[in-house]
């Protein structure tokens, strides 16, 4: 019992990095000796010091023939920082309880193995569901996958994102709109389309305005990803005046003159097919370090998304207001039976302001 409630306060702390270790993961860590606990940390930032070191720091020579409880495998490779693993038994520590082995191709086992090595005695799997959720797109590319995504959509009752004239601000309250500010600050990346773009002009950042509680994430630069096969997205684009055009990535097709003059005025340009798919998008992405993304698009580019089975997650916002039958439906997917249809399983539900926020999984 000890053991758990102990990895509870080593994942509670590495939630305090929810926001900004990207690319790295979230991880927490608790010292005890002789009962009393002696040194915790967890990682704040990419190239700080990892938890492990900062619960070490905290400790001193009190973490020499400490219990470890760390959410992920002590890394056993050099990066920005040391190795943790080493850290770990330079400090003395005589046992390490690990939430869950780390799948990255530089440790994998090495960590727990050098810990082991050194007389350490090691138990691996506590609380791992739990870290799981941690880190979803971390773990994801790691195991040689692909993004984490999760789609973003508002609705009313009756399933309906705006009228027909493309009218939709705004659908849901100020609590709702708050809230998807904490789902943008776990991503590193939001996408979105060029559909989008031009027909609501969104600046798809982070403002400390509408930020709900607690430290704004000052620091975080979000990463904005505009899928325009024609580079259509103009120079004047809010998503290019708020966060600057450096933090802004267009995938498209083959160059263009538009092209030449987005790439001028600081955005990245990623040329390709005419036509990318989900899947090649999600590849490129991940090669590029972005594990965990939030798509905010409309029914066509999330349908194409959900149709190509590459979404993992929804976060559904429904109001309680009806659009009608003439307005925009949530998705734009093709089912022609019964058999076709796409299930999900809600795995969260909750009231926020006066609208209803589901996260739900695809049933396999």
């Amino acid at each position: 019992m000890d053991d758990r409630r102990l990895m509870a306060r080593a994942l509670e702390l590495a939630r305090r990095g929810l926001y900004t270790t990207h690319p790295n993961p979230r991880v927490g860590c608790v010292l005890v000796r002789d009962g009393e606990v002696v040194g915790e940390g967890y990682h704040a930032y990419a190239g700080g010091p990892h938890a492990e070191v900062v619960a070490l720091a905290e400790a001193g020579e009190r973490a020499r023939g400490a219990t470890a409880y760390v959410t992920l495998e002590p890394c056993a490779h050099h990066g920005r920082t040391p190795p943790c693993a080493e850290a770990l038994i330079a400090a003395g520590v005589a046992r390490v309880v690990a939430a869950q082995e780390d799948p990255n191709p530089r440790v994998r086992g090495q960590g727990l193995q050098k810990l082991r090595a050194a007389g350490i005695s090691v138990h691996c799997g506590l609380l791992a569901a739990e870290a799981e959720t941690l880190n979803p797109g971390f773990l994801r590319c790691m195991r040689g996958g692909l993004p984490w995504v999760r789609v973003k959509m508002a609705a009313s009752l009756d399933g309906r994102t705006a009228l027909a004239d493309g009218s939709s601000q705004w659908i849901t309250g100020l609590p709702a709109r708050q809230d998807v500010q904490r789902w943008r600050a776990r991503a590193q990346a939001v996408l979105t389309g060029i559909g989008t773009v031009l027909a609501d002009d969104p600046r798809l950042d982070l403002r400390a305005e509408l930020w709900p509680e607690g430290d704004f994430p000052e620091a975080r630069v979000l990463q904005r990803i505009v899928l325009d096969s024609d580079y259509r997205t103009p120079l004047s684009a809010r998503l290019l005046q708020h966060g600057g055009a450096a933090s802004c990535r267009i995938i498209g097709g083959p160059r263009n003159a538009a092209a030449q003059a987005l790439q001028q005025a600081g955005v990245e340009i990623i040329a390709g097919a005419a036509r990318p798919q989900p899947r090649q998008v999600l590849t490129t992405l991940a090669q590029l370090g972005l594990h965990e993304l939030l798509v905010e698009a409309g029914a066509r580019l999330a349908g194409s998304f959900i149709s190509a089975g590459v979404v993992d997650e929804l976060v559904l916002y429904q109001a309680p207001t009806l659009l009608g039958a003439q307005a925009r439906p949530l998705f734009d997917i093709d089912v022609t039976s019964m058999d076709e249809q796409l299930r999900w399983q809600v795995i969260d539900q909750r009231q926020v302001g006066d609208d209803l926020r589901s996260i739900l999984r695809r049933v396999a």
